[in-house]
């Protein structure tokens, strides 16, 4: 080989990600395939096009990302689990999916069982915000308001079994209030709701509400994680008016069962380089979110504990599976 050709070589293999490609698990020649249970544009989309151009940048193996929404993330899940364990399946899971286990029972696949946990990816808190009409500044006034109003308060969720549905339920039990739920398809619709006061009540994304609290649209109570968040520090954590009520919305990362030591150990490598980045972390301050690293083992554990609470969740609401 000429030197030019050397020293070409050399630089090629100093780049990140491609040195650490030489001997990888993957087959060669085929992408990683990152699968979106949901449409393209949420939340969970937006993560997953920020991991993989990463994760490709760092494992020098193409990563694509495929949306296949429907049934509340059960149909993209279901087609991951009956995927090939060699490495090119992967799926992107959140909240959502540790409710399924209880509320959709024919979905196909048992999430403890039929996947290789990977690694947990971040999670952010919910927002509590009242429209503007609602004479309450604080979590404590909001219940003395409903308790001195009954039946004045209604709350919007994105549909009967969301995590909004469930975790407004139980902190209308926990407070011991009553307030009707208003379910809506699209949830741009139960904003434009609470702005204008068709709905007094809402839980929501916090990183979504921020700009409408910081607007003056809507009020803010209070956060949903157990301190207060740079996106809106004024608001304290719910749990100092409700001890023991916090709940975020996850993301993490399945693979189908039996995937191989070797795949395994260098996905999670990979992820956990790519969430250490400072880039990684910035981006997910912007919105109100923090990493979550954890082993898989860790992570197995906390699915277990997700599915155990969220069936707790269920039965306080009353939710009848599907």
């Amino acid at each position: 080989m000429a030197p030019t050709r050397r020293a070409a070589l050399a630089a090629v293999l100093s780049l990140p990600g491609l040195a650490r490609a030489q001997g990888s698990p993957w087959p060669p020649g085929r992408p990683i395939r990152l699968v979106v249970p949901f449409a393209a544009a949420g939340s969970s989309d937006v993560l997953g096009r920020f991991l993989a151009e990463r994760l490709q940048r760092d494992l020098g193996q193409p990563v694509v990302v495929e949306n296949r929404p429907g049934a509340g993330g059960t149909v993209g899940a279901a087609e991951v689990a009956r995927a090939a364990p060699d490495g090119t399946s992967f799926l992107i899971i959140t909240t959502n999916h540790a409710i399924n286990e209880t509320l959709q029972p024919r979905r196909g696949y048992t999430l403890l069982r039929d996947f290789t946990a990977v690694a947990s990816i971040n999670a952010l808190p919910l927002a509590l915000a009242v429209a503007n009409a609602v004479p309450a500044r604080t979590v404590a006034e909001l219940v003395a308001y409903a308790k001195a109003h009954p039946g004045a308060l209604n709350y919007a969720s994105s549909g009967p079994g969301s995590l909004y549905h469930l975790f407004s339920e139980q902190f209308a039990k926990r407070t011991g209030i009553a307030m009707q739920h208003i379910p809506f398809r699209n949830f741009n619709e139960g904003r434009a709701a609470l702005i204008s006061g068709q709905v007094q009540v809402m839980f929501d994304a916090a990183f979504t509400l921020a700009p409408l609290i910081q607007e003056g649209r809507i009020r803010g109570l209070a956060i949903t994680d157990t301190q207060r968040v740079p996106i809106l520090p004024s608001l304290p954590p719910l749990s100092d008016s409700v001890p023991g009520l916090a709940t975020t919305l996850w993301n993490g990362l399945l693979a189908p069962a039996n995937l191989p030591r070797p795949i395994l150990e260098g996905m999670h490598a990979a992820l956990g380089r790519v969430l250490a980045d400072p880039a990684t972390i910035e981006a997910q301050a912007r919105i109100g979110a923090a990493v979550r690293p954890m082993t898989p083992p860790e992570f197995a554990a906390f699915l277990q504990r997700e599915v155990e609470a969220q069936a707790e969740a269920v039965r306080l609401a009353g939710v009848q599976p599907d």
